[in-house]
């Protein structure tokens, strides 16, 4: 059985770095978009038995049950890395073989790439499996896939990419490596809104931050960079 697992963070505190050029209430707004996003594509992607959400967040439970996601509940969030290793042992439990974490800042997402990545958890001849698809600047990690649910223990942030291949390696499972372009750019800092105004034309989110004129504001307030950085809790 294949699970895909989604932690939600409280948006109320959402993207900090982004405090120099959007309020609040915009950041928590932008966080919602992108989440509702997340798990419309999810829910329209095949490959997998079931979806769940690993949160303690309110809004994020009312979305994701009228999306059809499970709703396991947290006493408190201390990390990703806590949130998604729990999430991963609770659906070992319910018979998960297989499990694809996902974060919720992936703009770019489409159900195809979420299929894409599935496609390449599977059991090979007894052989545990990890698949990651790297941020854009190759240090974190967007997209991770274990084979079982609890290979190893979750390294999200600053240089997690490296630290989930070391892990992959010690524990002797298969390493797959993906270029994904629209499950490789998150947004975490102005760099990163930069690149998707220039490279995300079209979508919903792209149509938010046009609205809310952060196209102005990053010509005022930043340079924008040519790529779309990996995300500090990545």
């Amino acid at each position: 059985m294949k699970y895909v697992l989604i932690p939600i963070k409280e948006s109320s505190n959402a993207k900090q770095r982004l405090a120099g050029l959007m309020s609040p209430e915009e950041r928590s707004a932008l966080a919602g978009q992108m989440l509702e996003h997340v798990l419309t594509q999810v829910s329209r992607a095949g490959g997998y038995d079931r979806a769940a959400v690993v949160t303690l967040s309110p809004s994020g439970i009312e979305l994701a049950q009228r999306l059809g996601f499970e709703i396991i509940r947290e006493a408190e969030q201390v990390s990703e890395s806590v949130s998604v290793d729990y999430g991963s042992g609770i659906v070992r439990g319910k018979g998960a073989r297989s499990v694809l974490r996902l974060p919720i800042d992936l703009p770019l997402l489409l159900a195809e790439d979420v299929e894409t990545v599935l496609a390449r958890l599977d059991h090979r001849s007894g052989v545990p499996v990890a698949v990651i698809v790297p941020s854009r600047d190759g240090t974190g990690t967007n997209a991770l896939g274990r084979t079982p649910p609890e290979l190893f223990q979750s390294r999200f942030g600053p240089g997690s990419y490296r630290l989930h291949r070391a892990e992959a390696r010690r524990c002797g499972a298969v390493w797959l490596e993906l270029n994904l372009p629209r499950i490789a750019c998150d947004i975490d800092d102005p760099g990163d809104i930069a690149y998707l105004l220039e490279h995300g034309r079209g979508t919903r989110i792209h149509e938010f931050l046009m609205d809310l004129g952060i196209g102005r504001r990053l010509g005022e307030a930043v340079q924008p960079r040519a790529d779309c950085r990996g995300g500090s809790d990545r």
